[in-house]
């Protein structure tokens, strides 16, 4: 059976007719009863009351205290990506809230082939990285030799000869190390010297193949480490789980803060007292430890004075 409407239904569609309400126009049922909106208003600027009240309390704030804020969470996000996709540079929050030190100048005591001290700060040479001092390599014939020691013993020498070094700060590493590009007093950039005569490596992680050129003419010319075969220092550290950071004292030393007091006082094995000046066999390989009773002298009068012989090589 069908039904047919022959007028409209008056009233609205909810029965507002059939409860003696008065009918919604048909304006009303298009833009909604007006009193609705009124009442819904209310409801959002009761709302936006605790939103405003929110805003008010940020006032009070410091603005350096939100940048700080707003920085560090920036840096926490970005190594959190870094270390799900290792695309990213690695980032340091202390290069975000740590001030830049000015240059560093002074003569330098060698820690090991891409880290040196001067006035008690460590810096790492940027850019470059050498064997760790307990590192070995393969020479050509596959005997092993201490390629780190002999790595910091090339760099030892290299910075003697021109005295004092200045270093020029780059960044902070993880370990809270100065990162700088280093120069002899003659203007020769250390890390260059380093990879050119193959006693470190140019570490694309970092430098941007800034010593990729001078790292393929130590390899075609089989100068340092590239005579024989090693392990990468970055694949050795994460194999032995070695931290660079914990080495105690300096490996080696062109003097002790001073130029003119460069003469290491060394104790043998066998207790007997022995001094070795720059240029003789030993000198560079001797570490100088103070709390055995080591030292240094500033002449050879003052060593032989103290009871000490020179070293016979």
């Amino acid at each position: 059976m069908a039904f047919v409407f022959r007028r409209p239904i008056s009233g609205s569609y909810f029965g507002d007719a059939a409860f003696g309400r008065k009918p919604l126009r048909r304006r009303d049922v298009m833009m909604g009863h007006r009193s609705r909106y009124d009442n819904r208003s209310d409801q959002w600027r009761k709302r936006s009351g605790p939103k405003r009240h929110h805003r008010r309390w940020l006032s009070g704030v410091p603005m350096r205290l939100v940048f700080v804020t707003v920085a560090a969470a920036s840096a926490l996000a970005t190594q959190f990506a870094l270390q799900h996709t290792g695309s990213l540079p690695e980032i340091n929050l202390q290069n975000l809230t740590k001030p830049a030190p000015a240059p560093i100048s002074g003569v330098a005591s060698v820690i090991d082939g891409d880290t040196i001290e001067i006035h008690g700060q460590r810096i790492r040479f940027n850019g470059i990285d050498a064997p760790e001092s307990q590192q070995y390599c393969n020479d050509a014939k596959g005997f092993e030799y201490p390629c780190g020691h002999l790595s910091a013993e090339a760099l030892d020498g290299f910075l003697s000869a021109s005295k004092p070094v200045q270093c020029t700060f780059v960044t902070w590493d993880s370990y809270d190390r100065y990162v700088g590009d280093c120069r002899r007093a003659d203007g020769s950039s250390v890390a260059a010297w380093m990879v050119k005569h193959g006693q470190a490596l140019d570490w694309p992680k970092y430098s941007k193949g800034a010593y990729a050129g001078q790292q393929a003419k130590a390899k075609a010319s089989k100068a340092g480490l590239w005579v024989g075969t090693f392990q990468f220092p970055w694949d050795w550290r994460a194999q032995h789980s070695y931290d660079s950071q914990a080495t105690p004292a300096p490996l080696l030393a062109t003097g002790n803060g001073n130029s003119d007091c460069n003469i290491k006082g060394n104790i043998s094995a066998d207790g007997e007292h022995i001094y070795h000046v720059p240029g003789q066999k030993y000198y560079s390989v001797t570490k100088i430890t103070e709390a055995k009773g080591e030292r240094w002298f500033c002449s050879e009068a003052e060593a032989v004075a103290a009871g000490w012989r020179q070293s016979k090589r």
